[in-house]
């Protein structure tokens, strides 16, 4: 399925912006995103197994909050980074 990375995780990406990645749940996809670009997930989810504060994770424009949401091939998933300033 397609993945939309943002800005800040691109450096894993090799500077891509759209990849693919499978599983059958989120937490499965991010496994699949760590195996093909190493550290990303670690950058995803913290030490608790959640989701980090400053990250937003849609799947098909809905807001999944658990790593254990279920998803098909079908679905496009966004990741969305918080942006800070000052």
């Amino acid at each position: 399925m397609k993945v939309v990375v943002p800005s800040q995780l691109r450096d894993y990406t090799r500077g891509a912006s759209l990849v693919e990645a499978r599983g059958a749940s989120l937490a499965a996809l991010l496994a699949d995103l760590d195996l093909r670009y190493p550290g990303i997930r670690f950058r995803m989810v913290d030490e608790q197994e959640s989701i980090r504060r400053h990250l937003k994770i849609f799947v098909n424009r809905e807001q999944v909050q658990r790593l254990d949401a279920p998803l098909t091939e079908r679905d496009e998933i966004v990741i969305v980074g918080a942006l800070s300033g000052g």
